[in-house]
C-alpha cells in the first residue's frame, strides 16, 4: 500500500502527516508489533519499521541500543517482514527503513517480492543513493513499491534534483548533520532544505530532525509535508523499564501530543 493515500488524507485535512519509526524486534518481535499498533491507533499516518543492523553508522545512541537489543534477541529479516505484514494489515502504509547491506545479503529481488507480498509500501534507504541503487529501483518499479531516498543540507541542488527524480512516495529530508536522535530544538537547516527540495519535485517532503514534542512537530509541520519521529518513540519504550502497560501508555500519549502538533501547525 503506497503512502499516497496517507498524504492525500493529510492534505485534505490541511495538515502534515505524522510518520512514526520503531525497529522490528524491539523490545521483542510481538512487543514491537503491539507497540506500533498502539502508535497507529493513536494517530500515526505512516509507519517506518527499522531493520536492525550491526553497523548502524547513521543512528544515534537511542536507536542503536534498541537495534542491538533486537539483534541480541535473534531478530531475522523474516521477522521484520512478519512485522510489516502485521502492521500493514491495520491499513496504514508501512515502509521498511534499512541499511543496504542486509538487503544485498537477503537478495534484492527476493526482498522486493517478499516485501510486496507482506503488504509493505516500500523502502527508505539511508545509505544508498539512486546512482548506486539501480538494482533496487528496477525491483521496486516492477512491484509498485515506494523508493524513498534521502537529501541533506550538504546536498547540491543538482544532487537533490537527481535524488528526487528517482523517489516514489516521498522524499526524506534529513535536516540534521550527524546521527539521528531527539533534540531540544529543531534544526534551522530544515526549512531551507525543504524549499530546495520542493523546487525539484511535486512529491511530498518529510523531515526528520529529532522531533520529540508536539511543539517541535508543529514547528516542522509549518513547512514540511510530513514530520518523521523515531528516537522519541524508542525512548518511550526504553523509559518504561520493561513494563508493557507503561510503554503502551507512553507511546499513545506521545503520539497524541505529536498529532495535536501536526494538526495545530
Amino acid at each position: 500500500m503506497s503512502v499516497d493515500r496517507a498524504f492525500a488524507t493529510a492534505r485534505d485535512e490541511g495538515r502534515s502527516a505524522l510518520v512514526g519509526y520503531l525497529p522490528a524486534g524491539y523490545p521483542d518481535v510481538p512487543g514491537a508489533i503491539d507497540a506500533i499498533k498502539a502508535m497507529v491507533e493513536a494517530g500515526v499516518d505512516i509507519v517506518e519499521i527499522g531493520l536492525p543492523y550491526s553497523d548502524p553508522v547513521m543512528d544515534g545512541p537511542t536507536i542503536q541500543a534498541a537495534a542491538q537489543q533486537a539483534l541480541e534477541g535473534g531478530i531475522r529479516t523474516s521477522d521484520v517482514l512478519r512485522t510489516v505484514e502485521a502492521v500493514a494489515a491495520t491499513g496504514v502504509p508501512t515502509l521498511v527503513m534499512t541499511y543496504w547491506n542486509p538487503i544485498e545479503r537477503y537478495g534484492v529481488e527476493k526482498f522486493a517480492t517478499d516485501l510486496a507480498s507482506a503488504g509493505g509500501a516500500g523502502l527508505i534507504t539511508p545509505d544508498i543513493t539512486p546512482d548506486y541503487g539501480a538494482e533496487w529501483i528496477a525491483a521496486a518499479d516492477a512491484r509498485d513499491l515506494d523508493k524513498v531516498f534521502l537529501v541533506a543540507p550538504s546536498s547540491t541542488d543538482e544532487r537533490i534534483a537527481m535524488t528526487t527524480a528517482h523517489c516514489r512516495g516521498f522524499v526524506y529530508a534529513t535536516a540534521v548533520m550527524g546521527v539521528t536522535g531527539a533534540r531540544a530544538t529543531t534544526s534551522n537547516l530544515a526549512e531551507p532544505l525543504v524549499a530546495r527540495t520542493k523546487a525539484t519535485t511535486d512529491l511530498p517532503v518529510g523531515v526528520g530532525v529529532g522531533v520529540s514534542t508536539g511543539a517541535q512537530a508543529a514547528e516542522v509541520a509549518r513547512f514540511a509535508d510530513a514530520v518523521i519521529v523515531g528516537s522519541a518513540f524508542v525512548r518511550a519504550i526504553q523509559t518504561a523499564d520493561g513494563d508493557r502497560t507503561v510503554a503502551d501508555k507512553q507511546l499513545r500519549d506521545l503520539t497524541e501530543e505529536l498529532v495535536r502538533g501536526v494538526r495545530g501547525a
